[in-house]
């Protein structure tokens, strides 16, 4: 498994959310337009559940990236980022796990990510 952090983004907002849940920043997203769901799959591919394409997550726009660690565990981490797809141009929301506990397709996919 992959334990590194990921690598600081060139996004405007890419920031750690500071004790705020998963929900509060999923909701903040919806709120700025990012309705649709994206998912992980292997080899480094997401599947936008709009269109129901797969794409190379590298083809996404990362419009903004959160990170997330557990309040009771540090090790319980989450990169959230709002993208938009590759194929149909909807606005959505990709969670994935980092660090230590982070599966290899997450990792994967979190490496292509467009920086």
């Amino acid at each position: 498994m992959d334990n590194r952090r990921p690598p600081a983004r060139d996004v405007s907002e890419d920031h750690t959310t500071g004790g705020r849940t998963l929900l509060d920043v999923l909701s903040g997203m919806e709120e700025r337009g990012y309705h649709a769901q994206f998912r992980s799959r292997p080899g480094g591919r997401v599947a936008c559940d709009a269109c129901g394409e797969e794409m190379d997550a590298a083809d996404l726009t990362v419009d903004h990236i959160d990170r997330l660690e557990g309040v009771s565990d540090p090790a319980d981490m989450m990169l959230v980022a709002a993208v938009a797809c590759a194929n149909c141009g909807v606005k959505g929301t990709l969670v994935l796990t980092y660090g230590p506990m982070a599966s290899i397709v997450d990792s994967d996919v979190e490496a292509r990510l467009p920086t």
